[in-house]
């Protein structure tokens, strides 16, 4: 019997049932997580580090467009993450895949089909069912985009996203726990990495990864 471990991370928890379903009657012997937002998968990383896959929803309640998917990428390099959504436009599909995801379902498909995505994504293949062309300038604009985020650390990454929520420096200090000199250290090396001057542009600059998919 395979053992491992799976997360699943959807705030809708019919959703969550419809998914644990699917993994548990193609991998029996998995345990299973369950999250309903980004901090929730977070923690839950953290607690145990090591996923066979991450089954991620797209808009959790506390995630700017891809945030969570790059959150968790930071934090799990290697596993395979499907990201699970009912929007499955190819703009979105193709953006997801350049941002790491292993794989795309959408929430309508048959389930069958969502158990041969998530085997390829655990075999190492990429499992999409919806074609999703990269194409255009918005596309390399991210593709490029990527590769500055790719740059900063898990930190820096959480920092900018902090940004993003409008937090100040006190806040972000006290929710990490750390100085604000550190906070003032992080956001130095952050306006380097993306080559801007401030908060505010670093929060443009990054647009395109925290913007919902229309």
């Amino acid at each position: 019997m395979s053992t491992g471990r799976v997360l699943i991370a959807d705030d809708h928890p019919v959703v969550r049932e419809a998914l644990r379903l699917v993994v548990s009657s193609k991998w029996s012997g998995f345990a299973i997580d369950e999250a309903g937002s980004v901090a929730d998968v977070e923690a839950l990383i953290r607690s145990h580090k090591a996923y066979k896959l991450v089954l991620l929803d797209l808009l959790l309640p506390d995630a700017h467009g891809f945030s969570g998917l790059i959150s968790v990428k930071k934090m799990l390099e290697t596993t395979p993450v499907v990201m699970v959504s009912t929007r499955d436009d190819p703009q979105t599909v193709a953006s997801a895949r350049i941002l790491g995801a292993s794989g795309f379902v959408s929430k309508s498909m048959p389930l069958a089909e969502m158990a041969r995505i998530f085997e390829a994504a655990m075999d190492g293949q990429e499992g999409f069912s919806v074609p999703g062309k990269p194409a255009g300038p918005a596309i390399k604009t991210l593709s490029d985009l990527k590769q500055r985020i790719d740059s900063l650390s898990a930190a820096q990454l959480r920092i900018l996203l902090a940004l993003a929520d409008g937090k100040l420096n006190k806040q972000i200090a006290d929710d990490m726990s750390i100085s604000e000199a550190t906070v003032k250290a992080h956001l130095t090396a952050i306006f380097r990495k993306l080559s801007v001057h401030n908060r505010t542009q670093a929060v443009l600059a990054a647009r395109p990864l925290l913007e919902s998919p229309v």
